[in-house]
């Protein structure tokens, strides 16, 4: 089951109770949000990529706070976007608009989004000129993919609460549908994850964190 609770910077998240942690900081959902994948993340795969349209997968869709920044980003910026997301379990749309996430985002994309949502779970959809979504219904581990990305998003639950999201395997896995020059994205930072990422061929970046972290964590593939 998950709960609504309000975050520090007034935004709202979810409290799975079944895992024992909520969808994003609880020092402030939408400022994580900005902070690590937006800023460090979508920001910089612009700069890195700036004539491609972008291939962006996201590891742990959850709310879709952050595909729909990324998607006002895109619009905002003329930016093309084909974004997957994957998300094993996910929430019901009612749960969606109980975030209240629409008043971050335009209205054209926050109704977009709610009235797509289920349809994206099956196939890819259109949402907004720019941007395309969609949503494995499926564990990481048995994602595959012919496609390769510019972009990765690993906002999966902490390693204390799942830790099997980020052994040396998953991470691996993941790596693999990077392409060069790609990017790998994280609020989390520890010398395990330094040490896999180094061993799949990526460097490490390490950026000042969100509030309520000191740290974390940008990599790329060489």
């Amino acid at each position: 089951m998950n709960v609504i609770t309000q975050t520090a910077d007034g935004s709202n998240t979810l409290y799975n109770e079944t895992i024992g942690e909520h969808y994003h900081s609880k020092h402030g959902a939408l400022q994580e949000s900005k902070h690590v994948f937006i800023n460090a993340g979508l920001r910089h795969a612009r700069e890195v990529f700036p004539d491609q349209p972008l291939q962006l997968l996201e590891v742990g869709f959850g709310t879709g706070l952050n595909f729909l920044l990324s998607t006002a980003y895109a619009e905002e910026n003329s930016v093309p976007m084909a974004y997957t997301g994957i998300e094993a379990y996910p929430l019901g749309t009612e749960e969606l608009k109980s975030t209240n996430y629409g008043q971050y985002v335009s209205a054209d994309i926050w109704n977009k989004f709610i009235e797509q949502y289920a349809e994206s779970l099956v196939n890819e959809v259109q949402l907004t000129p720019q941007v395309k979504l969609d949503i494995a219904h499926t564990t990481l581990e048995t994602f595959n993919t012919g496609q390769t990305y510019h972009l990765i998003y690993f906002d999966a639950f902490s390693v204390q609460h799942q830790p099997e999201m980020w052994s040396d395997e998953i991470i691996g896995h993941v790596c693999s549908f990077l392409k060069p020059g790609g990017i790998f994205v994280t609020y989390a930072i520890t010398g395990k994850l330094k040490r896999a990422l180094k061993s799949f061929g990526l460097k490490i970046e390490k950026l000042p964190g969100a509030p309520g972290k000191r740290e974390m964590l940008r990599a790329v593939r060489l």
